[in-house]
């Protein structure tokens, strides 16, 4: 069965090659979607509810089961906090959800939902209680989070690239602040496997990872040695700058 579709097609049919209409999320509208690695799909609308559908590993469609959905379904442990949705974003095979005051939850896989322990439903992350988060990003197996003052937090159940920013290679599997970026105040950020790119609010860009996913074979600021293929601390790419901005108010959907 392909996962992660919305609805089911004919037992003669392996995939679906053109655009089909979710019927299932007809009365809602979807302002955002989200696709996971391992086959499942998130989808929030404007009424801040997250529906999720797709492969069901390690729990990652927050139903409190391990069922794969062939349909949309809400997942209702969020919508039994009454709080509005505003974000959500997928990995391989763990979850996050961020609400309008920047309240983060995450589910799925233990290493990197943020709880440090594999999760069925979402629950908020506690190690964030305080911050109020205003972005945030998940890729296969890491995920990041930025404060309202610009504090950039990583976790993630691999840390073997360098690309959580902590300068050593063993996981994390609660949000850590990159201390080397506390005075920066980032703005925005993208997280990957094996590298992470973030941008602070007077435009500098920081890389730090595997230098390969990072665009790096040149030596970009004259005194890192250019055989090394990790930038194991963040870094300034002096020959790369983005228009100063701020964190927005109110995270965007993805």
């Amino acid at each position: 069965m392909p996962h992660g579709l919305g609805y089911a097609l004919d037992s003669q049919i392996v995939s679906q090659l053109t655009p089909k209409w979710v019927e299932a999320l007809s009365e809602d509208r979807v302002v955002g979607v989200t696709l996971g690695y391992c086959g499942f799909t998130l989808a929030v609308t404007d009424a801040g509810a997250i529906f999720s559908f797709g492969r069901n590993q390690k729990g990652v469609l927050g139903h409190g089961s391990l069922e794969d959905e062939v349909l949309p379904r809400r997942i209702e442990a969020l919508a039994r906090t009454g709080r509005r949705f505003v974000s959500v974003a997928a990995g391989g095979s763990h979850a996050l959800a961020l609400t309008v005051e920047g309240d983060l939850y995450g589910w799925g896989d233990g290493n990197a939902n943020g709880h440090g322990c594999e999760e069925h439903t979402p629950h908020r992350v506690d190690a964030l209680i305080g911050e109020r988060v205003k972005l945030m990003d998940a890729q296969h197996n890491a995920s990041c989070a930025v404060t309202e003052s610009g504090e950039l937090f990583t976790w993630s159940s691999s840390g073997s690239f360098y690309n959580l920013g902590h300068g050593v290679t063993y996981p994390q599997s609660t949000p850590k602040r990159v201390d080397v970026l506390s005075w920066a105040r980032v703005a925005a950020v993208a997280i990957g496997s094996c590298h992470t790119l973030a941008a602070d609010e007077d435009g500098r860009v920081w890389a730090f990872g595997q230098r390969s996913g990072l665009g790096l074979d040149f030596n970009p600021d004259g005194w890192i040695p250019q055989q090394l293929p990790f930038m194991t601390w963040p870094t300034p790419i002096s020959k790369v700058r983005v228009p100063a901005r701020k964190s927005p108010d109110v995270l965007p959907v993805r």
